[in-house]
């Protein structure tokens, strides 16, 4: 009987080991990842393209910055930065793609 218990024992203790050991790979992992994702220092918005946000964002400030189809005037800060990266993104300057609708 002892030696049962004691097998039973040791296989539990096993599978202990290797659940740890599975849980200490894994934060090795990120932290490749992470330095991977440090070593891609380029921009991702070219100084023109912040260019061209600046002038939408001034042009919203003085109120002469309308929209699109409709001609209304913009009033919201985060619809003046979009004009100006659609903008940039037209002449071809170096943006993101949009996001996409889902």
């Amino acid at each position: 009987m002892a030696t049962k218990k004691a097998a039973a024992k040791k296989a539990s203790i096993q599978k202990t080991v290797k659940k740890k050991s599975a849980t200490k790979k894994a934060p090795a992992k990120k932290a490749a990842s992470k330095k991977a994702a440090k070593k891609s220092s380029t921009r991702k918005y070219s100084p023109s393209a912040s260019k061209n946000v600046e002038t939408e964002m001034r042009e919203m400030k003085k109120g002469t910055l309308k929209s699109g189809r409709s001609g209304k005037k913009v009033t919201s800060r985060k619809q003046a930065i979009a004009i100006g990266l659609s903008e940039a993104r037209r002449a071809g300057k170096k943006v993101p793609p949009p996001p996409e609708k889902g």
